[in-house]
């Protein structure tokens, strides 16, 4: 089970990271629930990985100028490609193994033609063990909870686009994967972009659009 720890604890530090672990992992996110259950904690859940649970308002803002515990870096799991004790990160991401294999998959492209510049890139995922989908921001966009502050303080801010990660392995994509129906391929994909979102605490753009996606699938459902 995912824990919360104290930042100043030297227990949370030396005694209960993993063998090989050399990150600190921390999650950002508006309530306590929010952060315990989003989908970006599954493969750490997964690994027995434990992760801080930052859930005030001011956390992120802290996390901007924290960098680093005793010689080991604050990771922020909801950001870029998530290195796992026990891995090496590439020096050129572009050429790994693993960005290749994320755009290797014949859903990338199928997806991103439907989201357009809703995301900046469209990859298989390797944090998902039980989700469908997720958003992640790249390393140098705004957090989601600085950026609420700041917009209700009235500031412009630039526009960033997330990635969207999707768990190939999950039943729902094996079965998008699979669908020749265009149209509804669309709107399944517009649904997991607005899943997503929703898990990660944003509003929705078009939420009477969501609605009547869903409702348009759930009665295809009741007909079939």
């Amino acid at each position: 089970e995912i824990s919360a720890c104290l930042v100043g604890s030297e227990m949370c530090i030396r005694d209960r990271k993993i063998e090989d672990q050399k990150d600190i992992y921390y999650i950002c996110a508006e309530t306590f629930s929010a952060a315990s259950q989003s989908p970006h904690l599954e493969i750490f859940r997964d690994r027995d990985i434990e992760v801080l649970l930052m859930y005030d308002r001011i956390d992120e803002w802290l996390m901007n100028s924290l960098t680093e515990y005793e010689e080991a870096k604050f990771v922020d799991v909801m950001r870029g490609d998530i290195v796992l004790p026990g891995e090496e990160k590439s020096e050129d991401e572009d050429d790994s193994k693993d960005t290749q294999e994320e755009d290797a998959h014949p859903l990338v492209e199928r997806i991103k033609v439907i989201l357009g510049d809703k995301v900046e890139k469209v990859r298989a995922s390797k944090r998902l063990t039980d989700s469908p989908a997720c958003l992640v921001l790249n390393e140098n966009a705004m957090g989601i909870q600085m950026k609420k502050i700041m917009e209700a303080s009235g500031q412009s801010l630039p526009d960033t686009k997330p990635y969207l990660e999707f768990n190939p392995t999950h039943p729902l994509l094996e079965r998008l994967d699979a669908e020749q129906d265009e149209d509804r391929f669309s709107d399944i994909v517009e649904l997991l972009f607005d899943q997503a979102n929703l898990a990660e605490g944003s509003a929705l753009q078009d939420p009477a659009q969501y609605v009547s996606r869903l409702n348009k699938l759930l009665l295809e459902l009741l007909d079939s």
